[in-house]
């Protein structure tokens, strides 16, 4: 499993934002593609909202990467 550390820059970072900043995606919207599909997990569970907001000490999964946010 490929593993991202991502360094958060304030309180939080919009689900799609985060995959497209992780370079997992090419764009927001792509982004949004992939969460609305059900491919992503947050915390080990399936995430369908495209704008969540994602914290620091959360774990978000897709394919076979995860990012660890910061």
């Amino acid at each position: 499993m490929q593993r991202i550390d991502f360094d958060l820059d304030g309180e939080y970072v919009e689900l799609n934002q985060l995959l497209k900043l992780a370079g997992l995606v090419d764009s927001g919207g792509a982004g949004k593609q992939v969460v609305a599909s059900g491919a992503v997990r947050v915390d080990g569970d399936v995430e369908l909202r495209k704008t969540c907001k994602i914290r620091a000490g959360q774990r978000v999964q897709l394919g076979d990467a995860e990012i660890l946010v910061r």
